[in-house]
């Protein structure tokens, strides 16, 4: 086993996986900011004499992933985000619909690739053990039934609270690396998020407990609660502006009905601040049979779920994953959190911007085809130009309320085919 100088032993700046993965191999690694790029890397420049292979991966940022993937590895993903977009436009990318809490057993039952799984852990404690660091979401719970683990030890990767350590032992090969944790991309958010954050805003309540993706929307929205107080965390990735919220004294979860006081989340996606913070700061990274369990969920009577989305139809459906025809996102934790916060929870809100790509986002019909989250897991809708009740509503009450928060030059359109019973 080649290891780590941190633990005494001689580094293995290159290994050979032909070792470890046999033809027709199943292969997974960790996503995002816990990718361990060199492990990936020696994949795929291995990967002519390691035979066929069948690799699982999540969020992805690694530019190599599209212009170098050899033709015998398949990449199979539970949604098109970050890299694996433009993968799917090139037609190279499979993907298995699936909630994330379906992921653990997913894993379990060997529907997805399990014989090795590559991680990025934190250099070991005294003990000997690792961390996850800030990426154990699903890592987690594939670990469990993944015979064959290769590890990237990061000096950089932090070692976080709430997942068991891993013991060295565990790991058939390792090798040692120094640098900096993958950054989210950031683009400040622009008007309409801004407006639409404004909007978010005003349907959440001192104590509430949310959930909320990354990226600018969700920045602008997070950004939007700096005047509300004691509001909990329970959510499969955190960014920046939640630390900002934990600066300012907003996010404190005294009120949580569990896991008082914690934020807890699977991933942190953000900037190097986020990463080196993070065990400073009271957050538990937990694996998604945890974080995205419906019995979980279910104990948050304060639970309000704010995700996004492509595309809202008239009654109320959400799509989330594919744009004429092509994967571009993901069902992901929507499903999950959008279930829990409409029926056992608070409030389900799904937040989008009222046009896109030359067309509205409000529809008379999914153009996308596929229902992501059904209408009777939505309570709000909101674009920039307001606030549209879901709840309660019939179908033609839902119809014309999101009209109403149609981008303007669509609404009389959209109102139309409300009229003529397409709602």
């Amino acid at each position: 086993m080649g290891a780590t100088r941190a633990a005494g032993f001689e580094a293995a700046p290159v290994i050979d996986l032909s070792r470890h993965v046999r033809p027709g191999a199943g292969v997974w690694w960790s996503q995002a900011s816990a990718e361990p790029t060199v492990l990936v890397h020696a994949l795929l420049d291995q990967a002519d004499r390691l035979g066929p292979v069948r690799a699982f991966c999540g969020l992805s940022w690694d530019e190599r992933l599209i212009t170098a993937l050899p033709a015998s590895i398949e990449v199979v993903s539970y949604g098109a985000l970050g890299a694996l977009r433009r993968l799917s436009r090139q037609g190279r990318l499979t993907v298995v619909p699936c909630s994330y809490s379906a992921l653990p057993r997913l894993f379990a039952d060997g529907s997805l690739p399990c014989d090795v799984g590559l991680v990025q852990v934190s250099a070991p404690d005294a003990d000997g053990r690792c961390s996850l660091g800030v990426g154990v979401d699903y890592a987690a719970d594939a670990i469990a039934c993944t015979p064959v683990l290769i590890a990237e030890v990061n000096q950089r990767m932090p070692a976080t609270a709430g997942s068991p350590r891993i013991p060295l032992s565990r790991f058939s090969a390792v090798v040692e690396t120094d640098r900096p944790l993958a950054e989210a991309p950031v683009r400040p958010p622009d008007e309409a998020e801004r407006a639409i954050g404004r909007h978010v805003a005003g349907l959440i309540e001192d104590g509430d407990t949310i959930q909320i993706g990354v990226g600018s929307l969700p920045s602008a929205m997070l950004q939007a609660l700096a005047d509300h107080g004691e509001l909990g965390v329970h959510s499969g990735m955190i960014s920046d502006a939640v630390l900002a919220l934990v600066d300012k004294g907003v996010i404190t979860g005294a009120r949580k009905e569990i896991d008082p006081g914690v934020i807890v989340t699977g991933t942190a996606l953000g900037s190097q601040e986020l990463y080196q913070r993070v065990c400073s700061l009271p957050v538990r990274f937990r694996a998604a049979s945890y974080t995205h369990a419906p019995g979980v969920l279910a104990r948050l009577g304060s639970f309000v779920a704010i995700n996004s989305a492509i595309e809202v139809d008239l009654s109320g459906q959400v799509g989330a994953e594919l744009r004429r025809g092509v994967y571009i996102g993901a069902v992901g934790g929507q499903a999950d959190f959008s279930r829990a916060a409409c029926t056992t929870g608070g409030r389900s809100i799904i937040a989008l911007r009222s046009r896109s790509a030359g067309e509205s986002t409000i529809k008379p019909a999914l153009a996308g085809g596929t229902v992501t989250t059904p209408r009777t897991d939505v309570d709000y809708v909101v674009t920039e130009y307001g606030v549209a009740r879901l709840r309660g509503g019939t179908l033609a009450e839902r119809g014309r309320r999101l009209a109403a928060i149609a981008a303007p030059e669509y609404r009389e359109a959209l109102e139309r085919a409300v009229g003529a019973g397409h709602a």
